[in-house]
């Protein structure tokens, strides 16, 4: 029987069924009608750098191959043969001139043609034809400032319409330090690891939660910060006083957190340590300023891309993906970013303070962590299901254009969250 999926998302009233978490249905139902509908972060192109580089990604619970083939054009394909569904490729990035399948040596060019079959002229001439038999491929791609994102629906909206105003918001990750556009690189690996915990606490929770600062106590205490000492108690970054935090909801589903500098703002050292990544920032700072003016006071912070890309783009920079395994189990993908043409020095200065504030073993992160962790236990008891979840902080005090585009609050809010599970519930009810 398929969930009334209005009744279990409740966001005029600000309930949510904590069914949603733990229940098999509905995870399913997310796989079929959200995954292979919506538009989905795959890479960065910067991993794929060369002719026949590829790297081996996810969207929803389904591995996928990006590639550059060897013409330059960039492709994402279902890793599975047409013939078993063996994966045709099984490391995590290289460069190859075919996809072998281990199973039967059914090859593939890296432009998706299959190429290799053995024995073709004894068992298969006159009754299968090759072109007819290439991997799967995305119904629809975009590279978006170096940024590859891709559907499997071919009636989908363009990207771009997809995004909304969240494409501004976006920009603020992409975009160099310095203010040109675009200009990003994933700074060496991406980092992979598995949680017990449904993946949507983690997407509502970087879409704009600032209500659980208390969990990060102790990271605030120790000021923790781009260098190993804080320039300021108790800040894990720094702004300029007088900064206001702006939350904006789309109808696409998208929430952002981004602070807005005071009209007469300046710059704020955080980089105590390194004399040269002081100047570099400083640098990158007034050259913002010169050259985006007003709109340079608008700094992002984080922000979830509906449904599972999340983002934060200051300090640490880097996107997010929380890839579904189950309806409890979450495997979490960081991937760092920095500007391509930065310093090394910046770049390996950035590495260290990726992994000191991020990731599994970052301070923020296992706090982070462990809420969603028991969250998600929280909503299998059976007595507990009988008891929604209360997302009522700030319902109906939004507005829209104030101060930022879009549906926004400068107070703690949890519209963003509601605004992402009216979306859910609009897919998974099947509605266009």
């Amino acid at each position: 029987m398929t969930p009334d999926y209005d009744a279990l998302v409740d966001t005029e009233r600000g309930l949510i069924s904590r069914e949603i978490f733990v229940n098999e249905r509905v995870f399913e139902d997310e796989l079929e009608r959200l995954f292979t509908r919506a538009w989905l972060f795959v890479g960065h192109t910067s991993l794929i750098p060369k002719p026949n580089d590829y790297f081996v990604s996810r969207m929803g619970t389904e591995s996928v191959i990006l590639c550059r083939d060897r013409e330059q054009k960039v492709h994402v394909f279902l890793n599975t043969c047409r013939h078993r569904g063996m994966k045709v490729c099984r490391y995590d990035q290289g460069n190859t001139t075919l996809f072998t399948c281990p199973y039967h040596a059914w090859s593939y060019a890296t432009d998706g043609k299959l190429v290799g079959v053995p024995l073709y002229e004894q068992i298969y001439a006159g009754i299968m034809d090759k072109a007819s038999a290439p991997l799967i491929e995305v119904a629809q791609m975009v590279d978006y400032k170096g940024t590859i994102w891709a559907t499997w629906d071919p009636q989908a909206p363009p990207f771009e319409a997809y995004m909304g105003g969240a494409l501004d918001y976006l920009d603020l990750v992409l975009d160099s330090r310095d203010g040109r556009p675009g200009g990003s690189e994933v700074l060496h690996g991406i980092q992979k690891w598995t949680i017990p915990s449904n993946w949507k606490f983690s997407a509502e929770n970087f879409s704009g939660d600032r209500y659980h600062n208390v969990s990060h106590r102790s990271a605030d205490d120790v000021g923790i910060s781009p260098s190993a000492r804080s320039g300021v108690k108790g800040r894990r970054d720094q702004y300029t006083p007088g900064s206001k935090n702006v939350l904006v909801t789309f109808p696409q589903g998208h929430g952002t957190h981004s602070v807005l500098l005071p009209e007469n703002n300046w710059y704020i050292e955080g980089f105590h340590d390194s004399p040269a990544v002081e100047a570099y920032y400083r640098h990158c700072f007034d050259e913002r300023q010169r050259r985006l003016g007003e709109k340079a006071r608008v700094v992002g912070f984080n922000g979830t891309l509906f449904p599972n890309a999340s983002y934060l783009a200051h300090q640490p920079r880097m996107i997010c993906v929380w890839h579904p395994v189950g309806p409890m189990t979450t495997e979490v993908w960081r991937f760092y970013l920095v500007d391509h043409d930065a310093p090394e020095e910046v770049k390996a200065f950035l590495r260290h303070y990726y992994m000191r504030y991020a990731g599994p073993a970052g301070m923020t992160e296992q706090d982070d962590m462990e809420n969603w962790n028991y969250a998600t236990a929280a909503s299998r008891g059976t007595i507990a299901r009988r008891y929604p979840y209360i997302y009522q902080q700030g319902l109906g005090r939004s507005t829209m254009d104030d101060p930022l585009p879009g549906l926004a609050t400068a107070q703690v809010s949890e519209q963003n969250p509601r605004g992402f599970y009216h979306r859910w519930a609009d897919y998974l009810s099947g509605r266009d």
